[in-house]
């Protein structure tokens, strides 16, 4: 990963000043209507408070090494996505009772098909191959599916509560299987086989070589990620009304918005793998999108399972036919990919085109 001086010159001092300015303008924006202008700055503020997030995400990949590195990022990015999903339900509104299920859906289509299309992609234009490792990014993808199938694939087809829901014993049983599931994920791919989720034949990164951060300057950056990511979470809430008007505005459906937020949300993630990926270590760029979808599921869904005691209301997981088909396709895409430990363009080009699918069909159903 990249080591402490990835940014130089006038722009060294920006990791450190963008949460700070983004913190200041949060708190300026928060529960206020805002004009054009002054959402046009909260916007700015945002995508600063994105760069900085993966700057300092790779300082501490770079001291503590993978897959710790790439978990980091994944698992605090949702914990307060988490946090954003779980605020904008309790404002109720349209969409409230499905917002969980089209974000996490959306996430999962995102790191699965997009960050993963353009981490492949971008390795192999530059390396030749995007070379990973089978074992663990197999592992990762299996947890995925399952994951996914008990929490969102499942709800649209039981039967004790009329819609896409689960009843309160059944939503129980996900939640506890969903953490279940991911905390074992946790223990393989960083104690009983932390080897299957490291690097695989890297030649070309001289990041690798550089020394790592002091032990200091590591929980400096790991305070200003934690920073970082509020800030992007609480912008991409404030963000929200505008996000919500453009696409009532727009006729577009609802789920749309969830979409979005996921996209905002999984910025950090995006360009960390691009960057990995164009360093070519592919594998740091697989661990951060498999890892992402499993942490959104894993995480989320646990949390929305207790707060729905106090939220109140129907809580639709299901997927509807036209996501179970996208999903389908995904996993069975995923598995060809994985399977061989390697990948040319044509992969990357493959996942990012189920991904455009996904976005046109969310858009216009």
């Amino acid at each position: 990963m990249a080591s402490t001086g990835s940014m130089s010159g006038p722009w060294s001092r920006l990791p450190v000043i963008a949460p700070v300015i983004g913190l200041v303008v949060l708190v300026a924006v928060w529960g206020r209507d805002l004009p054009v202008l002054a959402a046009g700055g909260a916007a700015l503020a945002l995508g600063g408070a994105v760069l900085a997030a993966v700057h300092h995400a790779e300082v501490i990949a770079h001291k503590v090494g993978e897959p710790f590195g790439s978990l980091t990022l994944a698992v605090a990015v949702t914990v307060i996505e988490v946090g954003l999903v779980v605020t904008l339900m309790s404002s109720g509104g349209d969409g409230a009772a499905s917002l969980a299920r089209d974000t996490v859906f959306a996430a999962v289509m995102i790191t699965c098909n997009g960050i993963l299309g353009l981490s492949l992609l971008t390795a192999a234009r530059r390396h030749g191959l995007a070379v990973f490792n089978a074992e663990g990014s197999g592992a990762a993808l299996a947890t995925v599916a399952t994951l996914t199938t008990l929490t969102l694939v499942l709800p649209t087809f039981t039967t004790s509560v009329p819609g896409p829901e689960f009843n309160d014993v059944q939503l129980a049983f996900a939640a506890i299987a969903s953490a279940v599931i991911y905390g074992a994920f946790v223990v393989t791919q960083t104690v009983q086989h932390r080897d299957f989720f490291l690097p695989v034949d890297v030649h070309d990164d001289a990041d690798s070589h550089a020394e790592p951060p002091s032990g200091r300057a590591a929980m400096s950056s790991l305070a200003l990620l934690l920073l970082s990511l509020v800030v992007v979470v609480g912008l991409a809430k404030v963000e929200s009304p505008f996000i919500e008007n453009a696409v009532e505005g727009a006729g577009l459906p609802h789920a749309v918005v969830g979409v979005v937020i996921a996209l905002l949300v999984l910025l950090p993630e995006s360009l960390a793998a691009y960057r990995a990926a164009s360093r070519n270590r592919t594998q740091v760029s697989v661990n951060l999108a498999l890892g992402s979808a499993m942490a959104s599921i894993g995480l989320t869904i646990p949390a929305i399972a207790v707060a729905s005691i106090w939220l109140g209301g129907p809580l639709l997981l299901g997927l509807g036919p036209t996501q179970l088909v996208l999903f389908a396709l995904t996993m069975l895409v995923g598995v060809l990919t994985v399977v061989p430990g390697r990948a040319t363009r044509l992969q990357g080009i493959v996942h990012l085109a189920i991904l455009a699918a996904f976005l046109f069909l969310a858009a216009s159903p």
